[in-house]
């Protein structure tokens, strides 16, 4: 394949299809995106819609479609997505078949990790982990150069790593898993708690959710920090606390040369990045006589999972 050529990206959401064609340096030319069906069939025909209409304008040569859930070995099919009613769904096959053209399907985190290594945050290194903090933990894993997706293509459920026996209640049926105390979620638990246990220093947040604890928001906690709110700032210093935890347990089994941190919890910045700094600098193990990783937020944004989907389409 001419490594040089136009692909196309797919990003699948729960409300939204977004796809771009993509050139050789990450570069999207033109965007698309459709509301995402509801049933198996509707999503294929969405896909098949937003990939067709990019065509229209450009020649390319390969489809990368970026999917929330487990992908299989040989990136053809989604074995289980928990937003999407997709079961053993043979998506590559049935893509390719339709547009005529060969299709690679990638976890959505594993393809904005590839794009961040290939042209965003991480693009000077050989070994990184991305950890998206959004309204759970997801990542992915990029170690000499290779995307990491292990034996069965189910590799990096970073969120799921278990760290508090017995803790809250994941959606995984699991408990204490990463993600019930460093994603979006968890912000919004924390918060209301800490509203319910003081009032007062909550005034902002209950204010802004018109009086009710159970109205707070995580858009509006980040608000409130921004602004200098002190339980506000404090909230995001526990996430924090969790995610520079959870990455020196990484570092312990990995020993990456960065950590790049997206999702939308990351847009609150160093507000996030320097707990997570400081803890993840305390609780490394051996730290004082090893190489430290750099700590950096994303910069590719939403366009990541378009973006990395299409690079790795070129190199099935």
């Amino acid at each position: 394949m001419d490594a040089a050529a136009l692909t196309i990206g797919v990003d699948i959401g729960g409300t939204k299809i977004a796809a771009g064609t993509v050139d050789a340096e990450g570069h999207m030319i033109e965007y698309v995106r459709v509301p995402t069906p509801e049933t198996i069939a509707g999503i294929d025909d969405g896909i098949v819609e937003a990939v067709q209409r990019l065509r229209r304008t450009n020649e390319v040569v390969a489809v990368g479609v970026a999917a929330a859930g487990f992908i299989d070995q040989r990136r053809t099919g989604v074995r289980f997505a928990p937003n999407l009613p997709w079961r053993e769904h043979p998506l590559g096959q049935v893509l390719s078949d339709r547009l005529a053209i060969p299709v690679v399907v990638e976890n959505d985190a594993n393809a904005a990790a590839w794009a961040e290594f290939r042209f965003g945050a991480g693009r000077e290194i050989d070994d990184m982990i991305l950890i998206t903090v959004g309204t759970g933990v997801g990542g992915g894993i990029v170690h000499s150069g290779q995307l990491i997706r292990g034996a069965y293509g189910v590799a990096a459920e970073l969120g799921h790593m278990k760290m508090v026996p017995d803790g809250q209640v994941c959606g995984c049926g699991q408990r204490g898993c990463w993600e019930q105390y460093a994603s979006g979620t968890a912000l919004v638990r924390f918060a209301r708690a800490q509203v319910t246990a003081y009032p007062k220093d909550g005034a902002v947040l209950l204010a802004a959710a018109g009086g009710l604890v159970d109205e707070i928001e995580g858009h509006m906690v980040t608000e409130a920090a921004k602004a200098g709110d002190p339980l506000a700032v404090s909230v995001f210093a526990e996430i924090g606390r969790w995610l520079g935890q959870g990455i020196a347990d990484m570092v312990s089994v990995l020993d990456p040369a960065m950590a790049v941190i997206g999702g939308g919890v990351a847009d609150a910045g160093d507000l996030l990045l320097e707990p997570a700094r400081a803890t993840y600098e305390k609780m490394l193990s051996g730290g004082g006589h090893r190489p430290h990783l750099q700590i950096r937020g994303a910069t590719l944004g939403n366009e990541a999972g378009i973006i990395g989907a299409a690079d790795l389409a070129r190199r099935p």
